[in-house]
């Protein structure tokens, strides 16, 4: 049995009953949950992609709990579960909501409507697998990564203190270099160029960015060759075929007065990312297919957990056992059906939606209904995959597309009665958006699940109880959905988003793509307006059938190499520049783990003990990287926004530009070289 005198013991046994929810722990959880939304709602919406906050949340909170005379391990991972709920919900609001900024159904983010959906549907997250928690845990050999991570960081505690040091170098270099870029205009944040072969282009960049280089390290090689294939597929095939078979009449309208990479640009965003819509689908089916044993698992402990209570059994169960009682959470999941279906009538009103009363209230039913429904399946697909993944890997994006691709269709089949969507546009926008909706209570459902399944990974490795941690898990949602709005209405009247920007004479160049939501908004509108490209959507869904097909050969060959889609579909749908910063960070960890294992080898040491520290060394430099530039592309967007200009702190003429790229250029190799001598630090 562990001793409660040790602050930083490595386990806490069943027996002890060390202070897990104390107040401090409370206030830091909550403090964090809210920075860690803001920096990972920055990232998502420049780059598609968020990672988990779990790590450098575990080694900033032990750093600064141990300030205070009493505290412990388990309270340290309640700090950290609140903090990773803060970054996980940031996920599922930014993948969607502004899709109703770019259909010009909001024109900003109201603060009681944002704040609604995002904290009911990252509540239903939280509830929705507390039932599967031991069907995916306990009962499979699932590995949760960065559970198993989180959990090693948090019994080494004693090394919090060089792990924050090393946090904050990073989070102050990318700070400054993120700050030359955006603010100065010292160094460019992306470089590009096209060729043009016959009628053809082929367009080539890289974005400059620290933050995706750090993502490419944590998510790996495995994942970032998979990404950088998928854009490889649009930038190197899809958009050069597109150009060489279509009418040069149609080509022409696309590309409009654009040239080199720019043409090539709007070819994939008109055409040809919506391969990545089809690959998303077949890829999202496909693992509820993959999750159907799970899924039964899940609802048979449920069921078992109601008989032993019922019984009198339920008081033997031990402490590191013990869940929020399961009728606790049906009756949560009835309760919060009322508010969120008021939350559907507050956002699209009848003035919005003009049909029969009785069509109107049908409709809400409906939204209500398939967002609990859908938000269950699909939280079961994110639990599970974060277990296989992880949770920086979950492919929330590709259930998310699913739900708003079978919402709207639904909606299509239930209003295209009373309705000609391709004559009222009004309408058209007012059904997109409600499939948004939809689709954004599943999204954060299914991100918190995720999240929420790492952190009980983590906590059962430490001994911690687990309706703490759930309870926790919702403090971390109440607190991220207070400050989402005001930081996305801050984030959009400084940058602008996915193409929409709230002010004229605003540099497109520093413009927030926003991929994912880009990509709800397209498929939405697509369905009602029925000019959804289906033809590319089909392409997507037989290159996904394809990546299938060979990742079960792999499988079969018992492979390292795994091929998941969704890492492909992902590379398809993002822009080419966004992919290679992401496949050197990978190509980086990569270099540093081998060498590192072979200089073990050599001097007679355990080479997987030198890798698991290479890991942690390059995961904690990445964390703060990540943290550096997303902080200060928040900061930067106040006065963006007050001056309305992202040129307010330009220190250099436009003349500057070709001195620009070549600064970036070296800064982002030294950056490179810099990760990946940490790394391999001994």
């Amino acid at each position: 049995m562990s001793n409660p005198e040790n602050r930083f013991s490595p386990y806490i046994g069943a027996a002890d009953d060390l202070p897990q929810l104390t107040f401090k722990a409370l206030v830091l959880g909550f403090l964090l949950a809210a920075i860690m939304a803001g920096a990972n709602a920055y990232l998502g919406l420049k780059v598609g992609m968020t990672v988990s906050a779990s790590i450098p949340a575990a080694v900033i909170s032990m750093a600064l709990l141990k300030f205070f005379k009493e505290s412990n391990i388990l309270e340290n991972n309640i700090v950290q579960t609140a903090a990773s709920a803060g970054e996980s919900l940031a996920a599922g609001v930014i993948f969607t909501l502004p899709a109703l900024i770019l259909l010009n159904y909001w024109n900003d983010f109201p603060f009681i409507d944002t704040m609604s959906i995002a904290m009911f549907g990252g509540i239903l997250g939280v509830l929705f697998t507390i039932p599967l928690r031991r069907a995916l845990i306990i009962e499979t050999d699932l590995k949760f990564p960065e559970g198993v991570a989180t959990g090693e960081v948090l019994k080494a505690g004693t090394e919090g203190g060089k792990g924050v040091k090393m946090i904050a170098i990073a989070a102050l270099a990318a700070g400054l270099y993120k700050l030359s870029q955006t603010g100065f205009k010292v160094f460019s944040s992306v470089l590009g160029g096209a060729k043009k072969v016959g009628d053809s282009i082929f367009g080539y960049g890289t974005d400059l960015s620290v933050a995706l280089l750090a993502v490419g390290y944590i998510v790996g090689l495995n994942i970032a060759v998979l990404v950088f294939a998928g854009g490889l597929i649009s930038w190197l095939f899809g958009i050069p075929i597109y150009m060489a078979l279509a009418d040069p009449a149609e080509v022409a309208a696309i590309i409009g007065n654009s040239a080199g990479y720019d043409a090539a640009l709007e070819i994939w965003s008109q055409k040809i990312r919506y391969m990545g819509v089809g690959s998303m689908v077949v890829g999202g089916i496909w693992a509820l297919i993959s999750l159907a044993k799970p899924l039964v698992d899940g609802i048979k402990s449920s069921m078992d957990a109601i008989k032993k209570k019922n019984t009198g059994a339920g008081n033997e169960v031990l402490r590191t056992e013990k869940d929020i009682p399961i009728n606790y959470v049906m009756y949560g999941v009835i309760a919060l059906s009322i508010p969120i279906f008021m939350v559907f009538v507050s956002v699209i009103d009848t003035q919005h939606l003009p049909v029969s009363s009785g069509l109107y209230w049908t409709t809400m039913v409906f939204g209500t209904v398939f967002s609990l429904v859908a938000g269950f399946l699909f939280s079961s697909v994110a639990g599970y995959m974060a277990g296989l993944v992880g949770s920086s890997n979950n492919p929330i994006s590709g259930v998310t597309i699913a739900t708003i691709l079978a919402t709207s269709l639904l909606l299509l089949a239930i209003l295209g009665s009373q309705l000609n969507f391709q004559m009222d546009t009004d309408r058209a926008t007012a059904a997109a958006a409600a499939a948004i909706i939809v689709g954004a209570m599943v999204a954060c459902a299914a991100a918190i699940a995720g999240d929420n399944m790492q952190d009980l990974k983590a906590g059962q490795l430490v001994g911690a109880t687990p309706y703490k941690q759930q309870i926790m898990q919702i403090i971390g949602v109440i607190a991220a959905a207070l400050v989402i709005a005001p930081i996305l209405g801050l984030l959009f009247n400084a940058y602008g988003l996915g193409g929409v920007f709230p002010r004229e004479g605003m540099d497109p160049t520093e413009m927030l793509a926003a991929p994912q939501a880009t990509l709800m908004q397209s498929v939405a509108e697509g369905v009602f307006a029925r000019d959804l490209e289906w033809n590319m959507i089909i392409i997507g869904c037989l290159i996904a059938v394809g990546i299938i097909i060979f990742d079960k050969i792999l499988e079969a060959r018992e492979s390292e190499f795994r091929a998941p889609v969704l890492a492909v579909a992902v590379g398809i749908y993002l822009p080419l520049e966004l992919t290679v910063p992401i496949f050197v960070g990978g190509m980086v960890a990569w270099l540093a783990t081998r060498n590192t294992m072979r200089r073990a080898e050599r001097e007679g040491k355990d080479p997987e003990a030198a890798a698991t520290k290479t890991e942690r060394n390059g995961l904690l430099f990445s964390s703060g990287l990540i943290t550096g530039e997303a902080l200060v592309g928040i900061i930067l967007a106040i006065p963006f926004a007050y001056f309305e200009s992202t040129s307010v702190l330009n220190l250099v003429p436009d003349t500057f530009g070709p001195y620009a790229n070549w600064l970036g250029a070296m800064a982002a190799v030294g950056f490179v070289i810099w990760l990946y001598r940490v790394a391999i630090k001994r």
